[in-house]
């Protein structure tokens, strides 16, 4: 369990270089779509999750490249000096700066969230700050996390510097394995990609019938674990698994 100073300690270590998946924070770039490096000779591609076919949403895929911010801020969520942090939605986007923060708020300070690992957080209205979640059309996305040597291939989320990025197209169209229920999948966007803020790094399925871990990459499939957002059950056991690449 890390509380504490810890989590700052690991946060700082988190930030210390982007250079590519040698850091935490570019290993961990994905909310769970998977992503990759940029290709090289002989390399497999990211994966390409297929949407839920339920789901017939427009995703616009180019936006105007700059974002505008949520205003106001949050209550602390858990206890301790919190991680500070600010919600963007590019503009053009149709999706409003200040509804992504609502459910960033309502992730971060549920009780199944990472506050249970002893971490704090607050939504602040501007610098300074900790991270930053932006919501990004698929091109802004690619360019983004391109800066730092991922290949997102217009599908997937995130998480460089300090900024996770989430792609619209995930946040509109879900994943598989999360048909129809996109405050669960906004939840385990948000999860993963603060977990690795955290330090924390990829799980795997722990067993058949069991809750995935929601550091686990969901989007490449299960392996017989049950669809699952949260880092914590309801009795307040972590939810983990095997490590995993």
């Amino acid at each position: 369990m890390i509380v504490g100073a810890c989590l700052a300690m690991l946060f700082a270590l988190v930030h210390g270089g982007v250079d590519g998946e040698a850091t935490e924070a570019v290993q961990g770039a994905d909310a769970s779509p998977g992503h990759q490096r940029r290709p090289v000779a002989g390399a497999s591609s990211a994966p390409r999750p297929s949407p839920s076919p339920s789901r017939s949403v427009h995703v616009i895929r180019h936006g105007a490249g700059t974002f505008t911010r949520a205003p106001a801020g949050s209550r602390t969520f858990g206890r301790g000096k919190p991680l500070r942090y600010v919600v963007e939605a590019e503009d053009g986007t149709e999706v409003s700066a200040r509804s992504v923060a609502a459910e960033v708020d309502r992730v971060l300070g549920d009780p199944r969230g990472w506050t249970r690992a002893g971490a704090a957080f607050r939504r602040v209205a501007g610098p300074p700050y900790d991270f930053r979640v932006r919501l990004a059309t698929p091109d802004t996305t690619d360019r983004l996390c391109g800066a730092y040597g991922l290949d997102t291939g217009g599908e997937v989320n995130c998480a460089v510097g300090t900024d996770v990025v989430v792609n619209l197209k995930r946040w509109l169209l879900l994943s598989p394995y999360y048909p129809d229920r996109p405050a669960e999948y906004h939840a385990l966007i948000i999860n993963h990609e603060v977990g690795h803020r955290l330090g924390y790094g990829h799980r795997g399925c722990p067993g058949p019938g069991r809750p995935a871990p929601a550091m686990m990459q969901q989007i490449k499939g299960l392996h017989g674990c049950v669809a699952n957002a949260w880092p914590y059950d309801a009795d307040g056991s972590l939810i983990t698994g095997p490590a995993a690449p």
